[in-house]
């Protein structure tokens, strides 16, 4: 099955080359959402994205499941997926679209779905935020990259503190058990 992305014109804007859920398939994020307790829900190409908070494409959050179309771009999934991992199992529950308010948990997402890019085949850190750049998030710090490694450390220490992150930058899912020793790590 061919993603809308391969068929799209030429065009000069960026943002139309961030890498897309069609283009890295299925399987690997679901799985990796699975480690954390959550779902990935596949929506038809031209179906409106439940849950999406700026709608288009954009990837939408409700409960425990993260609803993506083959033209979501992986830093939306990874995005939302983020979202739902920083809170509780127990808040999850509530979430319809907006997971937070927080500025912390808002930045620990940003820190989290960069962390979390090494985790699907083909995308890896620097392809997410060059990409989180072409989207047009900003930073005060000016690029994704700079603010990753020169100003996250607030957004760093906040997963540690909540055993999210170990101090050598491994994700650590909630669950206590097996799921512990999950590595969102590249070497």
């Amino acid at each position: 099955m061919h993603s809308e992305t391969s068929t799209r014109p030429e065009s000069s804007d960026p943002a139309d080359a961030v890498m897309r859920v069609g283009q890295i398939g299925f399987d690997a994020p679901a799985a990796l959402l699975a480690r954390f307790g959550l779902q990935l829900q596949r929506v038809g190409q031209c179906a409106p994205i439940p849950g999406s908070f700026w709608g288009d494409e954009e990837a939408g959050i409700i409960g425990s499941t993260v609803h993506v179309r083959d033209d979501t771009p992986v830093h939306s999934l990874l995005h939302e997926a983020g979202h739902l991992i920083v809170i509780s199992p127990e808040r999850r529950l509530d979430v319809h679209t907006d997971a937070t308010d927080s500025i912390e948990e808002e930045d620990a997402t940003c820190y989290l779905q960069i962390v979390l890019a090494d985790e699907l085949p083909g995308v890896g850190r620097e392809r997410l935020m060059a990409d989180m750049d072409a989207w047009g998030y900003s930073f005060r710090l000016g690029s994704t990259r700079a603010w990753f490694e020169h100003d996250a450390d607030n957004a760093r220490r906040w997963l540690i503190e909540h055993h999210l992150l170990a101090a050598d930058d491994r994700c650590m899912p909630p669950d206590a058990g097996p799921l512990r020793d999950v590595s969102c790590r590249a070497d």
